[in-house]
């Protein structure tokens, strides 16, 4: 099936070239102008994945994204012309997948999308039915869903990656490298800060108390592990 992406940036060069690229992969892609009208778009096509401009007319991309993160789990992209790593951090705490600084190579945005579509859908098919149940957390490989004391969770493809990878393995410490390249690809190792940033979505979630963390816990100067007694 043909994968359908929702693009939104109020520069017409961007919109062109991006479209033009993306369709010679046969990627659809549905482009907006403007915030109000990209909201609209995603809303109406309900794509695979949606990319955003930080600085749009009407609603900005955060806005957008902390919208959408109210109720999906659809993967997103930031585009910013922001340098600075406050900033970007600022776009995956508002529940981003991933981020792209401008100017951008088309093909690192492909690289990234389509790293992020991984994400979203593939899974080794050793555990393609397998459900992980760790104390109050049940997490279904196959579905690519979260439940929480029979409550669903709305997690990102990043946050459900890490929580799979963690989750399988309690008392496993994985370092922030590890954690990148295996739940998110070789592509990412120069961005390894923003592991933490995922991480502490994924606590928010999933944890009683996430400054308290019984789930994904830190082990203080190596990185991450799943709680054991759970």
């Amino acid at each position: 099936m043909e994968t359908t992406i929702v693009l939104v940036d109020d520069e017409p060069e961007i919109l062109r070239l991006v479209k033009d690229y993306f369709s010679q992969e046969n990627f659809c892609v549905l482009t907006a102008p403007d915030g109000t009208r990209g909201l609209q778009m995603i809303e109406a096509h309900q794509p695979d994945l949606v990319i955003l401009d930080w600085m749009l007319p009407g609603l900005s991309g955060i806005e957008i994204c902390r919208t959408l993160r109210k109720t999906s789990n659809i993967p997103i992209i930031m585009l910013t012309a922001k340098a600075e790593e406050v900033d970007r951090v600022l776009g995956l705490e508002f529940g981003a997948d991933d981020y792209l600084v401008k100017p951008f190579s088309l093909r690192e945005l492909m690289a990234r999308v389509k790293s992020i579509l991984r994400r979203a859908g593939g899974f080794n098919q050793d555990l393609a039915n397998s459900l992980i149940v760790r104390g109050e957390i049940s997490i279904d490989i196959t579905s690519h869903r979260v439940w929480k004391n029979q409550q669903e969770l709305m997690l990102t493809p990043t946050e459900f990656k890490i929580l799979q990878l963690l989750a399988l393995r309690p008392g496993t410490v994985y370092s922030r490298l590890q954690l990148l390249r295996q739940a998110m690809g070789e592509e990412y190792l120069y961005y390894e800060r923003s592991i933490d940033t995922h991480i502490s979505n994924l606590r928010k979630k999933i944890e009683d108390n996430p400054s308290e963390p019984k789930y994904v816990q830190t082990v203080f100067g190596v990185g991450y592990r799943f709680g054991e007694q759970i």
